[in-house]
């Protein structure tokens, strides 16, 4: 086979040098456009499971990189004046020069044609790919053939928000990979720092635009802006000097870090890869490693499969998943630095455990694994800010207060419908459903949303807070979960607006009932969806009745006893329906701009706040995102909103998302919304609650040991094991929880097997 490879950095050379290996007839040129000691980076880092990729790969090679290898276990945190170290990291570095040197030599030594100095222009790419049976385009993030072939390869790249300049020191940090955050005259700047050979080390400072902007740094020549950087970092460099290997470019070399990403990475015989195809952000280190992956994957699926066309689909399918997942973990990063100043507030401690744990690639167990005296120390710190501090059980067994409202730990059953109630009163199935839950050892549980009057329900099935009946009924459940459990119980009120008198749950969801509808309400005559009744846009007569059920049932779920009870404004029912632009379309006074449209919400709220007694605590559900763009609710909005909620005096916001329009399109994954609890909980300076797709232990205690959320929502977990938190504890070793004494042979058992690494099934 005839190979171009265009583009002399790891990418392509050790695409040549794996085809090679494979069958040293190939004839492969590599064309390359700087000489053959450019380079315009300073460090590369790459794992331990990337080393044992090469190695199986190549070994000879593989061998030289180690032997070239600085190696760190360590990660070092700078913050607030505090440096924080925590090991089990497992990382190597190598200069840039040096791995180009290296692949240089073993690609000669197989027979590689490198030609360096030799341009692509747009006419030459495509002679190239009428005379190669193959072009590989691996000629970086500004790749002239991917530009040549855009309406084929169709790239989608995204600019990110900080500016940085790569920089290099003498100053090795040999004994960290150190991230450094200084507050300086403009804001805060950060450096990541760490040692590639045995004297240099690279040195990336970042800062925010407005920063940037403040500083002038647009507008000094690279020298003038490597002094400032100097000064700023002083106390960290000991007295060494920055240096700029980027002496090509005019102006500062400041730039913003540009996310890649092809729908297509093959034109018919030209293939994509390394940054041509898609960029990992640098705060995760692995732009080199997709590079030299997809170069061995490539090399293996041209020798393996039956035609070029099928190796490149098969090399397109077995890399994009990985891609995907290491650009998804990158995104998490890059969002996380560039929302930094969030989380500079953050006692050093909980700061360290955010950055370590921001990409969501290291979750709480495996930096138990990585560094459990570190996690220990963390946690036995957290449950002293729970004022629990003789204990260093995980963050999720830490307890929460919430006016005079003790939780023994952070767990909460979320709100789940049932649609079992009979004309709104619940029935044995709600006794039997909730009282299970709050046995099963969650801190707080939450009931369906329950309606404030018979035509607020969302469909025939749910409960209510509107008769006598359901005061005795709800009021069983409450004296039953007090006399028996440690639970809480929170009672979620609300009004279905616009998305009521539909079907059952497991019938036709959000669908209009066959017979028996009842009118509706909203904001705005705006029906739900096509199929569903136009309500009818409410008058001040119909919003003083609304807010007086909603002060009524507030007042009955104090009678029956709840602990808490929280207002439903999120997912398209009534009062969302007010809050979101996107059904909101009044031009009284109660629509427009969000004070407006917040305005009927807060008279519930503030009503009910009134009546519901001071010792009790009240929450919000709202949606932070209708995933609509700036048509809808945005996260910014949503910050907007929870410092209204603040001021009315609500106690803690439940952070959900999206339902309140057919026309969303929400990103799905795990823990999705938290995002949202996490921006609002550090910005709008209130408690929130994260929901979404938590589904293990892992999860709740990450969320909670790095700011993100107070108290942690499992829904479905819940649905399929009541003893969810229970069961838990015992795969944890944590035998401080409280099992129902009945229970508690059984306890025993469990955690004897969990011990053993046995269990029941």
């Amino acid at each position: 086979m005839r190979i171009a490879c265009l583009g002399g950095g790891p990418a392509g050379l050790y695409f040549a040098i794996s085809m090679k290996l494979q069958d040293p007839s190939h004839e492969i040129v590599v064309l390359e456009r700087n000489r053959a000691d450019d380079t315009f980076g300073w460090g590369v880092v790459l794992s331990d499971e990337t080393l044992d990729n090469l190695a199986a790969n190549d070994p000879v090679s593989a061998e030289r990189i180690r032997e070239h290898f600085a190696y760190w276990d360590d990660i070092a945190v700078v913050h607030k004046g505090v440096k924080t170290v925590s090991t089990g990291h497992g990382f190597c570095g190598i200069g840039r020069r040096q791995l180009l040197i290296l692949l240089q030599e073993r690609a000669r030594e197989l027979g590689v044609d490198m030609r360096f100095e030799t341009d692509a222009t747009e006419d030459a790419i495509e002679q190239y790919r009428q005379k190669y049976d193959l072009v590989l385009a691996a000629d970086g993030l500004n790749s002239r053939t991917r530009q040549t072939y855009a309406e084929h390869f169709k790239p989608d790249i995204d600019v990110r928000a900080c500016k940085f300049v790569w920089l290099g020191t003498h100053q090795t940090f040999n004994d960290a990979f150190t991230f450094i955050f200084e507050h300086t005259e403009h804001g805060w700047m950060w450096a990541h720092a760490y040692q590639f050979d045995n004297d240099t080390a690279t040195f990336i400072v970042e800062c925010s635009e407005a920063t940037w902007q403040a500083f002038g740094f647009g507008e000094l020549s690279q020298q003038e802006s490597i002094a400032v950087c100097e000064r700023i970092f002083a106390k960290h460099l000991d007295g060494h000097a920055l240096m700029t290997n980027a002496n090509h470019i005019r102006g500062s070399a400041w730039i913003n870090f540009p996310r890649v990403l092809c729908e297509r990475w093959s034109y018919e015989n030209v293939v994509l890869m390394g940054d041509a195809a898609a960029t990992a952000h640098f705060s995760i280190g692995s732009g080199s490693k997709l590079a030299l992956e997809s170069a061995i994957t490539l090399a293996n699926c041209l020798h393996s499969e039956s035609s070029r066309e099928a190796a490149v689909a098969r090399y397109e399918e077995d890399r994009r998943f990985e891609v995907l997942r290491l650009q998804s973990a990158a995104r998490n990063s890059t969002e996380w630095f560039e929302q930094v100043e969030r989380y500079l507030d953050l006692d050093p401690v909980q700061f360290n455990y955010s950055l370590l744990t921001r990409s969501q690639r290291i979750s709480h167990e495996n930096l138990r694994v990585r560094d459990p005296e570190w996690l220990e120390s963390a946690e036995r710190w957290f449950q002293t800010q729970a004022g629990n501090p003789d204990s260093a059980r995980a963050p999720m067994f830490a307890p929460y207060q919430l006016r005079e409202m003790t939780l023994i730990n952070r767990v909460v059953v979320s709100p789940m419908a049932q649609y079992k109630a009979v004309d709104g009163c619940p029935t044995d199935w709600h006794f039997s459903h909730y009282a299970e839950r709050a046995k099963g050892g969650a801190g707080l549980v939450y009931t369906e949303m329950t309606c404030v009057s018979p035509t607020g329900r969302i469909t025939p099935g749910c409960p209510g807070l509107y008769a006598p009946e359901h005061d005795v009924a709800w009021k069983r459940l409450c004296d039953f979960v007090h006399a028996e459990t440690n639970a809480k119980l929170c009672a979620q009120i609300g009004h279905s607006g616009p998305k009521g008198s539909t079907q059952l749950g497991w019938q036709e969801m959000d669908a209009p009932l066959a017979e028996g509808n009842w009118p509706l309400l909203s904001a705005s005559a705006q029906p739900w969806a096509a199929r569903n009744q136009v309500p009818k846009a409410m008058d001040r007569e119909d919003m003083d009745r609304i807010r007086d059920e909603f002060v009524s049932a507030a007042q009955m779920a104090d009678r029956a006893g709840f602990d808490m009870v929280e207002i439903h404004a999120a997912h398209g029912y009534l009062l969302s329906s007010f809050i979101t632009p996107l059904t909101n379309h009044r031009n009284d006074e109660y629509g427009g701009a969000l004070d407006n449209r917040l305005r009927y919400p807060l008279e519930v709220i503030n009503a009910v706040r009134s009546v519901w007694p001071a010792h009790k605590p009240l929450s919000v559900r709202i949606s932070a995102n209708d995933w609509c763009g700036d048509e809808g609710i945005t996260p910014d909005d949503a910050v907007e909103i929870a410092k209204r909620l603040r001021e009315a005096e609500v106690d803690i916001v439940d952070v959900s998302a999206g339902q309140t329009s057919t026309q969303a399109k929400p990103v799905y994954g795990r823990m999705f919304q938290t995002p949202f609890s996490d921006r609002i909980r550090n910005e709008a300076s209130i408690a929130t609650m994260a929901v979404g797709n938590i589904y293990q232990a892992d999860h709740v205690n990450s969320i909670l040991m790095a700011g993100r959320a107070d108290l942690v929502c499992i829904a479905r977990p819940h649905l399929a094991d009541p003893y969810w938190l229970l069961h838990v504890a015992a795969g944890l070793g944590d035998r401080e929880v409280e099992w129902p004494a009945p229970y508690r042979a059984g306890a025993d058992q469990l955690q004897r097997l969990a011990e053993r690494g046995e269990g029941w099934i």
